[in-house]
């Protein structure tokens, strides 16, 4: 039994530590059930689920039953002509009708029989729940793109971090090398101040990089719906990662369906239509079938409960057509205004069509200008770390300066900075793409 408990104390602990670390698909799934937009557009669809279910329920049976008891205090008091008794004319005798207390119980039923109202609202409500999770997948793009770029930010500056850290610990080692041969008279103390203020200022630049990638990681946690305060491990590195291809498509028609800004613009579309058909509709008429059934009882004392005094039923059975006729020319003016929303969704459709085939054009030329910068900047990078071998080779030999080495450090650390933005500016380009093509969520 103790070996038992322990192991589940281990097991316990193992997944507690495990829950703070993310690749990128897992911080993309944590996002999809915990950001708070994802959230929100999910509980929109629930929302238009139970309104159309509210709406089908008009067509059923509206059941009522109610039970009503009054005490007269002061019975009403009626007014009758005196002449009918006698009396002089023109003078009214006052009178007082009915007992002290007076039950009603009553149940009342009623159908909807024919509605064009409730006919369009029902199609309404069934194009609003489609609206809704179309909404869903335009969100999670969304949620996509931002936690994406978020994630390859943290690497990049992580990645930075181990750049810097590794270039002070080479520029120490010189450093100190240089302090030893400068107490034993072989260099200058001018050459250890410069290696100095290159190392002092690679240690500032190192903060500067640290700060930011908590500041990225904060905003990582933010896209994810993750606790700011927490910690979070990331499983990928941009080594690890395959940089991306130029895989884009060239030739064939664009795909307007595939972005969920589109599909949302349509089922709006179709709802403005739905709205026109139903200020068509407005001169059918409306049917309802209704019927009650009523006891009432008086008494002069409370005693509606005794069996052995009788109620009084009324039973009614009917139905009700209700016909427009006339009502100042308004729906007119309504089906007019429908028609224009119509033209201006039509406007708008199209308008975003040429803004989707703009933005896919416009990505796929930051893509390409993306990967031809990487490549030059892999190649400085490379250039770069040799001039520093040959520089450190040279001084080494003593037919060097460190002025060449401290100089050839700073290129190799601008190179390695272009090239690590280069790479992250390829990845933020291939995003934006997948965005404008509706390729990054499927």
């Amino acid at each position: 039994m103790k070996k038992i408990i322990v192991w589940i104390v281990l097991a316990f602990q193992l997944m507690k530590g495990q829950q703070n670390t993310f690749t990128l698909q897992q911080a993309l799934d944590y996002a999809y059930s915990h950001n708070t937009a994802q959230i929100n557009a999910e509980l929109d669809v629930k929302n238009q689920q139970y309104l159309k279910k509210q709406i089908a329920g008009a067509a059923l049976p509206q059941i009522n039953a109610s039970l009503d008891f009054k005490d007269y205090v002061e019975l009403p008091t009626s007014l009758l002509p005196a002449a009918a008794f006698g009396g002089p004319p023109g003078t009214f005798i006052p009178v007082k009708f009915g007992l002290q207390y007076n039950a009603t119980a009553s149940a009342s039923v009623s159908q909807l029989i024919f509605s064009s109202d409730y006919m369009i609202a029902l199609m309404a409500s069934k194009e609003g729940a489609r609206l809704a999770e179309k909404n869903v997948l335009r969100t999670k793009t969304e949620t996509a793109q931002n936690v994406s770029k978020a994630y390859y930010g943290v690497l990049i500056n992580r990645e930075r971090i181990k750049l810097l850290e590794a270039n002070i610990e080479r520029l120490k080692k010189m450093l100190n090398d240089t302090k030893a041969m400068n107490t034993a008279g072989f260099v200058e103390k001018i050459d250890v101040d410069r290696l100095e203020v290159t190392f002092n200022n690679l240690n500032a630049e190192k903060e500067k990089v640290s700060r930011l990638v908590g500041i990225s990681e904060t905003l990582l946690k933010f896209q994810m719906g993750y606790k700011v305060n927490e910690s979070i491990v990331l499983l990928d590195s941009i080594k690890g990662m395959q940089e991306p291809s130029a895989a884009l498509n060239e030739a064939g028609k664009t795909s307007y369906a595939a972005r969920a800004e589109y599909a949302l613009l349509q089922s709006q579309q179709k709802l403005n239509e739905l709205q026109l058909k139903r200020y068509r509709l407005t001169a059918l008429p409306t049917l309802v079938g209704y019927g009650s059934f009523v006891e009432q009882a008086q008494r002069t004392s409370f005693d509606f409960f005794d069996a052995d005094k009788k109620w009084y039923p009324i039973g009614i059975v009917g139905a009700t057509l209700n016909v427009p006729i006339f009502g100042g020319g308004q729906n007119g003016f309504r089906i007019k205004q429908a028609g224009i929303t119509i033209l201006k969704t039509k406007n708008n459709i199209t308008n975003l069509e040429q803004a989707i085939d703009m933005e896919i054009q416009i990505t796929k030329t930051s893509v390409l200008n993306a990967m031809t910068s990487l490549d030059s900047q892999k190649k400085n990078r490379e250039l770069a770390q040799n001039i520093l071998s040959v520089a450190t080779k040279k001084y080494e030999q003593g037919v060097g300066s460190n002025l060449e080495i401290i100089n050839a450090e700073t290129s190799l650390k601008e190179a390695e900075t272009n090239y690590f933005n280069a790479l992250y500016d390829l990845f933020i380009a291939k995003i934006d793409y997948q965005k404008a093509t509706g390729t990054l969520v499927k």
